[in-house]
């Protein structure tokens, strides 16, 4: 069985026992966390689509931890007008386990 869900403004493609990394959420580690966007449902078999949510539809995970992703280096620059800004990025993530997928 996977669902597909939307957090943090992405959709994830997700089964029992996956691990992934997520937008960050305000949540403790250890705590259970339940995502109500699902978007679409399936066992193999049958495809349930929502619109645009399944109703009654949930995915429960588990958070395993929080922390920050590699460094981005962002550079500006333009030739011949000694232009050039350099500045670096780590976006936040949560790491999350899914646990269950049920739909209504």
């Amino acid at each position: 069985m996977y669902a597909v869900i939307a957090t943090g403004g992405k959709q994830y493609r997700v089964s029992q026992g996956d691990r992934l990394r997520v937008e960050r959420l305000d949540a403790t580690e250890g705590s259970e966390v339940d995502l109500d966007k699902v978007l679409l449902v399936s066992d193999g078999q049958q495809v349930e689509v929502g619109t645009p949510f399944v109703s009654g539809g949930k995915v429960r995970a588990i958070v395993r931890a929080h922390g920050r992703s590699k460094k981005v280096k962002v550079v500006k620059f333009k030739r011949r007008k000694n232009y050039l800004r350099q500045h670096g990025h780590r976006q936040n993530f949560t790491e999350l386990e899914i646990g269950s997928i049920t739909t209504g």
